[in-house]
This record gives structure tokens, C-alpha cells and sequence, in this order.
């Protein structure tokens, strides 16, 4: 029976690799499609909002049909969802002023966001504080003023290096979010927090780093607290080296040298690195410590978990 109510969570802490479905754009959100993706093979679902439409009414709809036809094999209330956000996380203004759409996609009760073109680590930061609420502790710099000291005037500082800000995320969206996690209001608000950083957490955030600033930043941006995953896009990457198809393993050199300093970085900081498998290659890629699991084959998958003695009902 499920321990956690993310399902991906529950596989990333017990050292295994998880297995993503679900298009970049064109997934139709409705009713009937979260019924179907309630049955996935899948250990998420992927909800391409980034290049995909930002229909949050669909979303909603979506959620609504995964409970609905739950629970899963596992024994959790609906697998994973985590939505790829349309804003690009280039630098802090950016994702500062866009940060509604973080609140939006959470208050439809989905599992984890990810954040694309990721490239500064001021802008990683705002992302993460926007997705948490502002009375959890966890990595918060301890020098910032305190809420007594704010209502007096007191400047709201940057945290420094290492540590995160205050969480932005209001009240509001917990009476929506809760019902699809099967929880009261109050409880959903104490475990909608990030992974690994919470222990307790329900929520898995990423980042994609595929831009030449993003790969040189890659050490800061994974180190930022909150992060439970990162990847190295090589869709955009490939673009701005100036290539129109996708350079793909075999990498070039310079692009080798890039899926290597998110790798380590990833390693280094203790969170996942998720990269594209096949049946050919899953084995050799798990045995490497990549964790997360781009496909869409479910026989990448099967071989996948066989390799890694996997208990959990897919």
C-alpha cells in the first residue's frame, strides 16, 4: 500500500528510478483523459504546459477524473502529475512577475512543476519560494526579518547564498487542491512542500536547464534548496548551438560535457537527474544514476524496474 501521496516521491526516496508519460503539448485535458491516465503505466504524468495550452479549467477537469477512476495499482489516490510552467525562469523579474502561474497550476491539486529555460539562481529561487507557503522553516535564510519586524517596515532582504526567502504562495487555492490529494485544507497546506527539502513533502519541483547560461550555472542552480530534480534539455540546447535536429546520445562533445555538469550536479546536491531512455540504453543509464526517465515506452520501463528489483505495482 502507498506510504506518500506523490508516488513519484515514494520511489525517488527508496532509490528508485521513476517513468514519466504524457506529451510536451497537445495533451487534451479533460475528464475523460484523466480517467484513461489514472490507469497509466506511467509513474507520472508529464502536462506539457510550456508549448501546450494553459487551460487550467481542463486541468482541473483532468484531476478530477484521475481520483475518480483511482486509486492506482500502487495504492495511491492518482499518479503523479507534474506540469511543465510556461514561464521561462531566465532571470528572477521574470519569474517574479509570473508567478501566478505557479499558483494557478497548484491550486488544481497537481504534484510538482517544472520550471524551463532555468538560468539564473536568483530565478530558481523566486520559483521555489513561489511554490511554497510562507510559515514553513525549511531552508529559509534564519537572518531574514521576522513577520513582527515586517509589520514595523522592516526591508524584506534577499536570502543570501545557499538559503531561500520566504514562501509567496497565499492562501485561497487549498480548498481546491486538497480534495484531489484527499486531504483537509490545513493538512494540505503542512505537506504541499518540496521534496527532498521537507522530508515530509508531497511536492516534487524540477528544473530544465537548456541554454548555454543555463548549462554554466548548472552547479548554483542545482545547490538552490527545494529542487528535487533537474534535466539537460537537449531540444533547446541543440538550437542554440546553432543545430535545427535534436543532438541526441551519441552527444557531441559539447554537448557531452554539458549532460555531464548537470549530471554531477545533480549528484553533487542530492537531487535526480532526469534524461530520455530507451530499452538499449535504461540499464546503462540507471547503472550511471540517472533517476528520472523521459520515454514514453513502457518497455524501457519494464526493463527498468526488473533491473532495479522493483516491488511497487507499476
Amino acid at each position: 500500500m502507498a506510504t506518500r501521496i506523490n508516488r513519484a516521491i515514494e520511489l525517488l526516496a527508496a532509490g528508485q528510478a521513476i517513468y514519466y508519460d504524457g506529451p510536451h503539448s497537445g495533451h487534451v485535458l479533460t475528464y475523460e483523459q484523466g480517467r484513461i491516465d489514472a490507469g497509466t503505466w506511467a509513474d507520472y504524468m508529464n502536462v506539457g504546459m510550456e508549448h501546450g495550452s494553459f487551460d487550467m479549467a481542463g486541468l482541473a477537469e483532468y484531476m478530477r477524473g484521475m481520483v475518480d477512476a483511482g486509486p492506482t495499482r500502487s495504492g495511491h489516490r492518482t499518479p503523479a502529475v507534474i506540469v511543465e510552467a510556461p514561464v521561462n525562469g531566465t532571470d528572477e523579474a521574470n519569474v517574479r512577475f509570473n508567478a501566478w502561474q505557479f499558483r494557478q497550476i497548484l491550486g488544481r491539486g497537481v504534484h510538482g512543476i517544472l520550471l524551463c529555460q532555468a538560468e539564473t539562481v536568483d530565478a530558481v529561487r523566486a520559483f521555489v519560494e513561489a511554490c511554497r507557503y510562507p510559515h514553513h522553516p525549511q531552508g529559509v535564510d534564519p537572518h531574514l526579518p521576522s513577520p513582527e519586524a515586517r509589520l514595523e517596515g522592516a526591508v524584506r532582504p534577499t536570502a543570501a547564498d545557499g538559503f531561500l526567502g520566504i514562501g509567496t504562495r497565499g492562501r485561497g487555492s487549498e480548498n481546491t487542491a486538497a480534495p484531489v490529494w484527499g486531504l483537509s485544507g490545513p493538512d494540505y497546506m503542512n505537506r504541499c512542500e518540496p521534496w527532498p527539502l521537507n522530508p515530509n513533502g508531497e511536492l516534487l519541483l524540477g528544473v530544465k536547464l537548456e541554454s548555454p547560461e543555463g548549462i554554466a550555472n548548472a552547479d548554483a542552480i542545482c545547490a538552490v534548496p527545494g529542487l528535487g530534480f533537474a534535466e539537460m534539455g537537449p531540444g533547446d540546447l541543440s538550437l542554440s548551438l546553432g543545430s535545427v535536429a535534436i543532438m541526441r546520445d551519441p552527444y557531441p562533445p559539447v554537448m557531452a560535457a554539458a549532460r555531464a555538469k548537470v549530471l554531477n550536479a545533480c549528484k553533487r546536491n542530492g537531487i535526480a537527474f532526469l534524461e530520455g531512455c530507451s530499452p538499449t540504453n535504461i540499464v546503462a543509464r540507471l547503472d550511471e544514476g540517472v533517476r528520472v526517465i523521459a520515454g514514453h515506452d513502457p518497455e524501457t520501463a519494464r526493463i527498468g524496474r526488473a533491473h532495479q528489483r522493483r516491488s511497487m505495482p507499476a
